[in-house]
C-alpha cells in the first residue's frame, strides 16, 4: 500500500513467458504493491503457466486473441472489481523498470496527479535505450503534432509505462475505445479532454529480443489512428464533429 491506498499492477501479457518472472520480481521488491493481475491475450508459450506460479496475483487468460487495447480493458476492469486505488500498468516484457512505481504512485497518492507516465524521451533514455532509430523519429514526429492538436506537452504518448488514479479509470469510457494498440492513444486524449493534467517522469527502458514490440506494418497503422484520435480531439473541441470518444462535457 501507499499510505491507506491498496496500489495495484496490471500486467497485460502475450508471449511473454520467458520475462514475466523477472518483471514481477522486480515489481514486488517495491515493497508497495498489493496485487499484481496477470491477463493473457491468449499467447501461444507458458505466459499463463508461468503467471500461475506467481504469489499476490490473479491471472485471467482470454480464450482468444482480443487484441492489445481489449487487454487492458480486462485488466482494469479486475483492478477496480478488486478495489484497487492505484492502478500502475507494467509490461510484462522488461522493458520498462518497475523500480518507477513508488515514484509514480506516490505522485497519485499524494493527490497530485491522477494519471503519471513513464517516459523514454525525457532524459534521452530512448535511443541509449535501444529504440530504433526510425521508430524514435516517429514517436518524436507524432507527439508534436499531436501535442498541437491537444493542447498538451507531453514528451511522449507511446509508453506502456502508465499509473492512474481509480477515480480517473471509472470516469473513462474505456469501452468506447479501440481493442487494438491505438487504445493506449484513445486513453491518453480521453483524459485530457477531461481536463486532466497528465505527470511524467524520466524512465530508462531496455530493448532486446524478448521485449514487445508491433512491426512496421502495425505501427503505421497505429500512427495513422493516433492521427485520427487527435484530429477527431481538435474537431470536436471547435464543436465541428461529434465524436463517440469525446462526448460533449458540461459547461463547454
Amino acid at each position: 500500500m501507499y499510505k491507506d491506498k491498496k496500489v495495484f499492477v496490471v500486467m497485460p501479457a502475450y508471449n511473454a513467458a520467458q520475462t514475466l518472472k523477472k518483471t514481477y520480481d522486480e515489481v514486488m521488491a517495491q515493497g508497495i504493491v498489493d496485487l499484481v493481475i496477470v491477463v493473457d491475450d491468449a499467447s501461444r508459450d507458458e505466459t499463463v503457466a508461468v503467471a500461475k506460479t506467481l504469489p499476490q496475483t490473479l491471472v485471467h487468460a482470454h480464450p482468444k486473441n482480443m487484441g492489445y487495447g481489449a487487454n487492458q480493458k480486462s485488466c482494469y476492469r479486475m483492478a477496480l472489481e478488486n478495489g484497487a486505488d492505484i492502478v500502475v500498468m507494467v509490461h510484462p516484457d522488461y522493458q520498462y523498470t518497475p523500480k518507477l512505481i513508488p515514484a509514480m504512485a506516490s505522485m497519485i497518492g499524494n493527490g497530485l496527479y491522477e494519471c503519471v507516465l513513464g517516459s523514454r524521451i525525457l532524459g534521452g533514455y530512448a535511443l541509449k535505450g535501444g529504440m530504433p532509430l526510425w521508430k524514435y523519429i516517429a514517436n518524436r514526429g507524432l507527439t508534436l503534432v499531436e501535442n498541437l492538436l491537444l493542447d498538451a506537452k507531453l514528451s511522449e504518448y507511446h509508453t506502456g509505462f502508465r499509473a492512474f488514479s481509480r477515480k480517473l479509470l471509472e470516469s473513462l469510457r474505456l469501452d468506447d475505445l479501440s481493442d487494438d494498440f491505438v487504445f493506449d492513444n484513445q486513453m491518453l486524449a480521453q483524459i485530457l479532454w477531461k481536463g486532466h493534467m497528465i505527470a511524467e517522469v524520466s524512465c530508462p527502458t531496455k530493448y532486446f529480443a524478448e521485449a514487445s514490440s508491433i512491426n512496421l506494418k502495425r505501427s503505421i497503422e497505429y500512427g495513422f489512428g493516433c492521427l485520427f484520435t487527435a484530429f477527431s480531439f481538435r474537431l470536436s473541441r471547435m464543436k465541428l464533429i461529434q465524436s463517440q470518444l469525446f462526448p460533449k462535457m458540461p459547461g463547454r
